[in-house]
């Protein structure tokens, strides 16, 4: 699209916003007495939005009036027919630039060999950084943003009420062109992004190399795990194994605070080359005791990198920082209401409540990391290696996996045609890192569903993981293909998919065919989602602050950084969780890789948590395959919109924490 602008250096400008109110009233005036029966209100938002658009570079005050005149669309049926004709081409691009990113990083995200630095650039490359800029420049962002004005999120759920779903649509339409970002910042933010990825893809910790002080080691030999996820993981699969497993938790615990605190060895993450006593920071080699230099930082090094990236958009949005674009832009809810909502979970008495009978099921009182605490699952009591056995057995590659998605469905009670629709649109790729769900973005392309196989098959956590990106996938076709404008594909924000995966992952013992018989099953499920949302809760708030301090703190080292997050994460420990723990002053919330290759992304799943139990508790009464395709047929209109559309009710923290004071005095009194 840039050899059809035919420009005279006019780039190399300087470019200033160069519309007045003057010029703005002016061309509202023209406008409304060019088209007399127009919706006058809908000329003037159409205007004062393009005029937001517009620099000295586009043209003069008197050129941007001709282009208004000229380009306002004031017929019904023509206006219905430019937003057809735009959507279908924003699918084309929107889909190509997706898949040249998809394979541009196959080599980063699948393992397909040694990576060299020629991968890391040609994956940090976005090849789409510069369409919107393009579409600037040719004059056909202006031509939207005029006839499809943008709306703010307050706005938005004025109208929730009235909007059609035609009126829906063309109101994402005007969300495509909010802010005029410069394509080398764009470019910037995708290049620190990819990094970051990588950073922690290869954030290896061979845990058969983990010793004891008498140099005992309690890890498979062959055994490496990702930071956080695999960590975390390993911590929840030792709780079917009393004091034994207690051990092997701590040692767990104990590699993490030295990742979250930097005094981590620098050369024992991704290698195998030496033994480490996590506990005393020792490290061996050959048995003699050596000394390695710690990481540098370089985990806080990287947050930083992301913030400089992201604060360079800052001048150029109307939501003028990284927080508002990530919450009232992307998620729709405000950073304070997320807070607030969050907060109040939090001080809930019931979670004293669960976490006396947490400790009572254990025998113990709680250690920090039962934060993870796994045994309200029905699979807790479960043996892993049996269950390590089984999808083993079942899935030894990726194509194995590939080949049962359908029956998969099937087992979920979708119906033969669309378990065979779905299974035939999602691809499963072997990943270098635990996993993720890549969606299409246009009809004709495959959504992909990576997990990480190893050589002996894939192992039960590998599985979880994989489920719960599955139902991703599921999420991304179905409001790909079914929504019924392209306009509204997809859903509100990343909270609702996460919702529809965790839904999908909570069945993953049912669908290897193991049923849970268990009376208590309800009372259980309910508990595992209340304990699970408060552990995510504390790991968003500190994102969320630990991104507002570096708002308040721009020009901050990442020395300076490593001791606010210390800080910050202590802090929400002893505010919400060291009155259930019995326990003060951990930094156990600062250990999520999240905060540095997904930025401002972890109240997404918090907000997943909530809505996937009140999607739950409205599956009861329902069948599950069929109100999952209607309620991913809403698509992308404003949370609470489709919270009403699909449940009839807004996102809440009452009712989980109702159930779970009910669960919890179930379960105790049995």
């Amino acid at each position: 699209m840039t050899s059809c602008f035919e420009g005279n250096n006019t780039a190399q400008e300087k470019e200033i916003a160069n519309i007045t109110a003057v010029t703005i009233d002016a061309t509202v005036s023209g406008l409304t007495k060019m088209h007399p029966s127009a919706d006058a209100g809908l000329i003037k938002r159409g205007v004062k939005h393009a005029a937001s658009l517009w620099r000295n570079v586009d043209g003069t005050p008197e050129d941007f009036q001709v282009f208004c005149e000229k380009s306002f669309v004031a017929d019904v049926k023509q206006k219905e027919l430019m937003f057809e004709k735009v959507s279908r081409n924003l699918e084309v691009l929107y889909g190509h630039f997706n898949k040249i990113s998809l394979d541009l990083q196959r080599p980063l995200h699948e393992p397909m060999g040694d990576i060299i630095d020629i991968d890391k650039v040609f994956g940090g490359f976005s090849a789409g950084s510069h369409l919107i800029e393009d579409l600037y420049r040719n004059k056909l962002a202006f031509n939207i943003a005029l006839n499809f004005p943008y709306y703010t999120l307050t706005e938005k759920e004025e109208n929730a009420g009235s909007w059609t779903r035609k009126e829906w649509a063309y109101a994402r339409m005007g969300d495509v062109f909010t802010a005029r970002i410069p394509a080398e910042i764009l470019q910037n933010v995708s290049e620190v992004g990819s990094a970051s990825e990588m950073y922690i893809a290869n954030y290896n910790i061979y845990m058969g190399r983990l010793v004891d002080e008498e140099m005992q080691s309690y890890f498979p030999e062959d055994m490496v795990l990702l930071s956080h996820w695999n960590l975390r993981d390993e911590i929840k699969s030792h709780y079917s194994k009393g004091a034994d497993g207690v051990q092997l938790q701590g040692m767990v615990y104990a590699v993490m605070k030295r990742i979250i605190n930097q005094t981590i060895p620098q050369d024992v993450i991704n290698n195998g080359d030496y033994q480490w006593n996590p506990a005393t920071n020792e490290v061996y080699k050959d048995g003699d005791k050596v000394v390695l230099a710690a990481e540098p930082n370089e985990r806080y090094q990287q947050i930083i990198n992301n913030f400089k990236a992201m604060q360079q958009m800052d001048a150029y949005s109307p939501l003028n920082t990284a927080v508002k674009r990530a919450f009232a832009g992307s998620m729709e809810i405000t950073q304070a209401d997320a807070e607030k909502l969050f907060v109040e979970f939090m001080a809930a008495d019931e979670l004293k409540q669960v976490g006396e009978l947490i400790k009572k099921r254990l025998g113990r009182e709680l250690k920090p990391w039962d934060i993870w605490y796994d045994g309200f699952k029905a699979r807790s009591s479960i043996d892993e290696d049996a269950l390590n056995k089984i999808t083993r057995s079942r899935y030894p590659n990726a194509k194995a996996l590939d080949d049962d998605l359908a029956n998969l469905l099937l087992k979920l009670g979708f119906t033969n045609e669309k378990a065979e629709f779905l299974a035939e649109r999602i691809d499963v790729d072997a990943a270098r890192g635990s996993g993720h769900a890549w969606g299409a973005s246009m009809k004709g392309e495959n959504a992909h569903l990576r997990t990480r196989i190893p050589e002996t098959g894939m192992d039960y956590k590998g599985y979880n993981i994989a489920i719960h990106e599955f139902g991703h996938n599921v999420e991304q076709t179905i409001s790909l293909y079914d929504v019924d404008y392209y306009m509204l594909n997809g859903v509100p924000n990343t909270a609702f998919t996460e919702a529809l995966a965790f839904i999908f992952q909570k069945r993953d013992l049912e669908l290897l065919g193991m049923k849970n018989e268990n009376p208590e099953k309800e009372a259980l499920q309910v508990l595992d989602n209340f304990w699970s949302t408060y552990e995510i809760m504390g790991v968003s708030l500190l994102d969320q602050r630990m991104w507002l301090w570096l708002y308040d703190h721009p020009d901050a080292t990442a020395e300076q950084l490593k001791l606010a997050v210390e800080t910050i994460a202590i802090d929400i420990w002893n505010e919400f969780y060291a009155p259930v723990f019995g326990v003060k002053d951990q930094p156990i919330l600062a250990i999520y890789s999240h905060m540095i290759n997904s930025p401002i992304y972890l109240s997404n799943y918090a907000f997943g948590h909530l809505i996937q139990f009140q999607v739950e508790q409205y599956l009861k009464t329902s069948d599950f395959a069929p109100e999952v395709e209607r309620l991913f047929k809403i698509g992308s209109i404003t949370p609470n919109a489709w919270m009403q559309a699909g449940l009839q009710e807004d996102i809440s923290i009452t009712s989980m924490i109702e159930e779970a004071g009910k669960a919890a005095k179930s379960i105790a009194g049995n």
